[in-house]
């Protein structure tokens, strides 16, 4: 499942379609909204994306994950529009036979989704605002 929506992420429903009944390990990444950056109170996130290229480029990211482990099942869900502090962003869940290769998938996909999906997300924050790179090793290049 890869769900890119505006509603609420159902975090057990992320849960549910990555588990496997032959999995010993499933891992869970939720990603909330904070109420501070860079020494600033957020007051809200707004996400937008390329929806079509971003599920693409997830696909490309799970399918590698699934080339460098054993994955048995997987899930991602990230939120778009605006979100509060407190309000969950993004789930990745993956199910593998061992605990190790799950916790390392899951960082893997989230890592990877963070560097190359196009989400892009704005902070607000009291008396300003910021877009933030959605690909940070692109801004250093620059």
């Amino acid at each position: 499942m890869i769900k890119i929506t505006e509603k609420h992420i159902d975090v057990q429903k992320v849960i549910d379609t990555a588990s496997s009944l032959n999995a010993g390990a499933v891992n869970v990444f939720i990603g909330t909204v904070r109420n501070n950056a860079h020494g600033k109170n957020v007051v809200w996130l707004e996400y937008e994306a390329y929806e079509t290229m971003a599920v693409s480029e997830i696909r490309k990211i799970i399918d590698e994950a699934a080339s460098r482990f054993p994955l048995l099942g997987w899930a991602v869900s990230h939120r778009i529009g605006t979100l509060r502090p407190g309000e969950t962003a993004v789930v990745v869940a993956v199910s593998t036979p061992h605990r190790k290769d799950s916790f390392e998938a899951c960082q893997f996909i989230i890592d990877s989704l963070k560097e190359r999906v196009p989400i892009w997300k704005k902070e607000v924050f009291e008396g300003g605002e910021e877009w933030v790179s959605a690909r940070p090793a692109m801004a250093m290049k620059v």
